[in-house]
């Protein structure tokens, strides 16, 4: 690491601030180009420390940016993860608040709920299933304090990589009776179809996201605990939303999730 801990509490109190005031905040690479990839996960941890000592729970964890088409639209090329709240949850058909994010988009993914814990490293896709209770369909909410142009990987993973919530929904499926990489997905934003994906595109398996992300909690001591909902990653592009929209998504056989943004 190479920014110091006043520093990295410094900008966690930021971006924690920011959320709360749903504003948005100048680059951290802007400000501190020699930040490196550990510095933004160490300022992630003291912001998701604060909120635990507030008393929220964590329910989960997002892997963000492992399908080429995240790549593109972000142009940042390698995985991130963050963390997910108890209060972050909607189940589908919600109508959800739009003035609690900031520049609101729509991932199109596929959730694990663990069964088992998983701990890396060497942490195999065969592990991921055989951990993994059911997969089922789910929306991500994205949520970015951190001004979008220019951003690098060090400031998405800083501000949580984006997370902002997630909405489930369809029709849980024991990870062995569906293949995870042909689910299809079609997304419309009040009745139009903007993005269509298949779950392939995240790393050729989803539950490949996974087992990445139990290696990458290893290196930095920790681990994925039974009961944990994992956010694979998209494999749509984002699509931006606002207060109004009305937002569904067609998993074919494992069902649809719907939400309203009022």
């Amino acid at each position: 690491m190479t920014l110091s801990p006043e520093t990295i509490s410094v900008l966690a109190a930021e971006l924690a601030d920011a959320d709360r005031r749903r504003t948005v905040v100048p680059r951290i690479t802007a400000r501190h180009p020699g930040a490196t990839v550990e510095d933004s996960y160490a300022i992630q941890r003291v912001w998701r420390d604060g909120r635990l000592a507030a008393g929220r729970r964590l329910v989960g964890r997002k892997i963000g940016l492992t399908s080429r088409a995240m790549q593109a639209a972000t142009g940042i090329t390698e995985p991130d993860y963050g963390v997910m709240f108890d209060d972050t949850v909607w189940d589908s058909g919600s109508v959800i608040p739009a003035e609690r994010f900031s520049n609101v988009r729509i991932e199109v993914e596929l959730a694990f709920v663990l069964k088992d814990a998983l701990q890396g490293p060497h942490c195999s896709l065969f592990d991921v299933l055989r951990a993994t209770e059911y997969v089922t369909p789910a929306l991500e909410i994205l949520n970015s304090h951190i001004e979008l142009e220019g951003r690098t990987i060090v400031d998405t993973i800083a501000d949580n990589a984006a997370y902002g919530g997630m909405v489930l929904g369809g029709s849980p499926t024991p990870p062995h009776d569906v293949d995870l990489r042909w689910v299809s997905a079609l997304l419309y934003r009040n009745e139009t179809i903007e993005e269509t994906g298949v779950a392939a595109g995240v790393l050729n398996h989803p539950a490949t996201g996974v087992a990445w992300l139990a290696d990458k909690l290893a290196s930095h001591g920790d681990r994925l605990e039974p009961g944990e909902i994992i956010l694979a990653g998209s494999f749509t592009r984002p699509m931006w939303v606002g207060a109004g929209d009305s937002v569904l998504c067609d998993y074919g056989p494992m069902g649809t999730v719907t939400c309203r943004f009022s």
